[in-house]
């Protein structure tokens, strides 16, 4: 009878992973959706709540009104600033055929307005002629536009796919909202692990989750946005673009919005823009610099714990591995890693005190 047992209890796991591998093969095209729907649902919980207060005994309504929120106050100005960008990007793009835009001659300009040492480094380098300069940029240039192409081709053949990946989003967040606080304590429920370590590993995932969203990359928007406004005062061309990739690199916390203002500056110096330089650098460090310090603590309220370090490398794997999606995943991913490991650390001190004697108070 025992041997029969744990036969059909390893059947019974093995039924499991079956379905649930079968499971993820059928919906992996969604996975992506599945897992912004999750992301909005945790993010806009309070605001549903908020909304239940009204109509208590009305969850569609509160999960539909939530849904309609998040549409015209995310997903609407999403796409709008999107668009702007992909159209400011084109013309760039039109600029540098027609050369208009000629990155080799903004070249020369800075290069010969710096020092005779960094210019002897710069020729060790490859780069200290103009046709050198001009060879590799047109090289790199000719590289860019192509993978440029190779995506928007592969975005328009997918349009369909990505509307229908969309609309399945947004119809599970109304799910996941409207049911949330059904299927939450259900998943702990069914985590097979002791109810302290599956509460306290899903506490850490909601806030990390949280904390990744509303403290970089609400924080990224803002910087973002700043280094968008200051290049636009300093009559830089395609501002929204400059802000864009501001954003991006302002996920990352050892790199930074720095990055891209940085060099901007230094060739404003070197051209002889002086107050435009100066503006730029300016707003670098007082306005865009101190944004994440100000904004950070009030939008996160608590610290996650993870490292800088872990933050970044988590963030560039998960972007590799995952696309957008891994902006979160990453970060989440570590966190996870880390609760596990300090879970695991004090269960074994828990089973022998005699290690904590060794310990520093």
């Amino acid at each position: 009878m025992l041997e029969r047992s744990k036969i059909e209890k390893g059947g019974f796991v093995l039924f499991l992973v079956l379905v649930t591998v079968g499971l993820t093969l059928v919906v992996s095209h969604f996975l992506g959706a599945m897992l912004w729907a999750a992301l909005a649902a945790i993010m806009f919980h309070s605001l549903n709540e908020r909304l239940l207060e009204r109509w208590p005994e009305r969850r569609s309504r509160a999960a539909a009104m939530t849904l309609l929120i998040i549409t015209f106050a995310v997903i609407i100005p999403a796409m709008l600033i999107g668009t702007m960008v992909v159209e400011q990007a084109s013309g760039v793009f039109a600029q540098l055929r027609t050369g208009e835009l000629n990155f080799s001659a903004y070249f020369k300009q800075v290069h010969d307005a710096l020092p005779v040492r960094l210019q002897d480094l710069l020729g060790n380098a490859g780069f200290g002629t103009f046709e050198t300069a001009q060879s590799r940029i047109s090289e790199a240039l000719g590289n860019s536009a192509s993978a440029i192409t190779q995506r928007a081709l592969a975005f328009g053949a997918n349009a369909a796919s990505f509307l229908l990946a969309f609309a399945v989003g947004l119809y599970v967040t109304f799910f996941m909202l409207r049911d949330g606080y059904v299927l939450g304590p259900q998943i702990v429920r069914a985590l097979p692990l002791a109810d302290s370590i599956a509460a306290q590993i899903v506490e850490r995932f909601v806030a990390v989750v949280r904390a990744t969203i509303k403290g970089s990359v609400l924080v990224a928007l803002a910087q973002g946005a700043l280094g968008a406004i200051t290049f636009a005062i300093v009559g830089l061309p395609a501002s929204l673009l400059w802000g864009a990739l501001m954003a991006i690199a302002a996920l990352l916390p050892a790199i930074g919005p720095a990055i891209v203002w940085g060099p901007v500056a230094i060739y404003l110096f070197a051209t002889g823009a002086i107050w435009q330089g100066a503006v730029v650098i300016g707003s670098g460090v007082m306005v865009i610099g101190l944004a994440d310090n100000v904004l950070r603590p009030m939008l996160v309220g608590r610290d996650t714990g993870i490292p800088d370090w872990l933050v970044l490398v988590t963030t560039l794997g998960g972007i590799e591995l995952l696309g957008l999606s891994g902006i979160v995943v990453g970060p989440v991913v570590g966190a996870l890693f880390l609760t596990g490991w300090q879970i695991l650390t004090e269960q074994r001190l828990a089973l022998h005190p005699a290690e904590r004697q060794g310990e520093a108070p």
